[in-house]
């Protein structure tokens, strides 16, 4: 950072699975080659936008890109057996793993964090076991500058750990899950910063395909064989009624279920964040506007000054439910994989090819670099 730089803008990462993580590589290739970059003091970073903000807290964007690229699906979510579906899950979370084997230790990369110059803030999903309902409101977030290391390696991979797909992790003296159920895009906690001058934020925009149901078919051939057997030819009576129900739009079966309400909380909270930033924006500014306007108009109906004076203190005086008390400017780029995007089935799916990669990386570069042009931020002194 040179000399002299205030850090006063927050960057904003969404969650987004592999489409968002390679498109936010981009966002932030992009912004890491603009004047805002040295400015940038904080990152929060939900799911994908966790692991994307690690890696750019410390300034090694171009490390993130070739573990991206060289990324496979089964190196995220290794696909269990169907017979232990109902025990473990869908899938073995592999990323932990595979990010000790190609990036490092993720405990030495949190003890790293500790000392870097910006700091991150993950968020992930509160699913502890109480006897009675929590206070809270179920989010978890994790400073890099509070939390100890060990905790923070496993929040980061928490807020990853997509929740229909892996069992909850444990994060200290939580188990925790998935950051998206609760705050896929945290803007509200960059607001609440009072250092923050200035949000930067990717928000993805996800297109959920339907549900996939070549598992049923694939499990109902195997099955065929037994169907002299009475449970077997039950079963494969109920596979052929999820098919049914899939055909008629509706759930398959409880996965698909538990799949669409995630993608409901997950956008509805999306956009609730978003829409709750503008109207809170909107209503400090015509709250200044109103501080200006009142006395004046006050006095040009022939009021006395004492009155202009009382109605101007009370309107200062005003006490809004804002949590915050000014309005920032906010750039964000709003983008969606379209043509590119990569299959995140939930079972085996297409394999991740590094074409389409790069071309989700420089998609997210490119949307940024219109973005910030469209707002006047200029390239940086060492990129010029």
């Amino acid at each position: 950072m040179e000399v002299g730089t205030e850090r006063d803008v927050a960057v904003v990462l969404s969650g987004g699975a592999i489409n968002g993580v390679l498109m936010e590589t981009g966002f932030l290739k992009r912004l890491a080659e603009s004047e805002l970059w040295p400015r940038a003091g904080w990152i929060f970073g939900t799911s994908a936008g966790a692991l994307a903000g690690t890696m750019a807290a410390l300034d090694r964007l171009e490390e993130l890109e070739e573990f991206l690229v060289g990324l496979r699906p089964d190196e995220v979510f290794r696909p269990n057996r169907l017979w232990q579906l109902p025990l473990i899950g869908l899938h073995e979370y592999t990323l932990p793993a595979t990010i000790d084997r190609k990036v490092g230790d993720l405990v030495a990369l949190s003890e790293e964090l500790s000392h870097a110059d910006r700091e991150l803030i993950v968020f992930a999903s509160d699913v502890t076991q109480t006897a009675r309902a929590s206070e809270n409101d179920f989010e978890l977030a994790y400073s890099s500058r509070e939390t100890p290391p060990e905790v923070m390696a496993q929040a980061i991979l928490a807020s990853a750990a997509i929740s229909t797909l892996v069992l909850p992790l444990r994060v200290g003296d939580r188990i925790a899950t998935d950051g998206a159920w609760t705050r896929n895009f945290p803007l509200a906690h960059a607001y609440a910063r009072p250092e923050v001058s200035m949000i930067v934020a990717f928000r993805y925009l996800p297109e959920y395909p339907r549900f996939d149901v070549r598992t049923l078919a694939t499990l109902k051939r195997r099955l065929r064989p037994f169907r002299r057997v009475p449970p077997v030819r039950a079963l494969i009576a109920e596979l052929e009624e999820a098919e049914s129900r899939d055909r008629r739009g509706e759930p398959a079966h409880y996965i698909d279920m538990i799949t669409r309400l995630m993608r409901l909380s997950v956008l509805r909270g999306t956009a609730l964040e978003e829409r709750h930033a503008d109207a809170t924006d909107q209503s400090i500014h015509e709250l200044e506007r109103l501080a200006r306007e009142l006395p004046q108009l006050v006095r040009d109906h022939g009021a006395s000054e004492e009155l202009a004076q009382a109605v101007e203190q009370r309107v200062h005086g005003s006490e809004f439910p804002f949590q915050r008390e000014r309005a920032l400017p906010r750039i964000t780029v709003r983008a969606g994989a379209e043509g590119v995007a990569l299959e995140s089935r939930i079972r085996r799916g297409a394999e991740w090819t590094e074409p389409a990669k790069r071309a989700l990386i420089q998609r997210g570069y490119e949307l940024t670099d219109a973005e910030l042009r469209r707002a006047g931020v200029e390239a940086s002194s060492l990129t010029k």
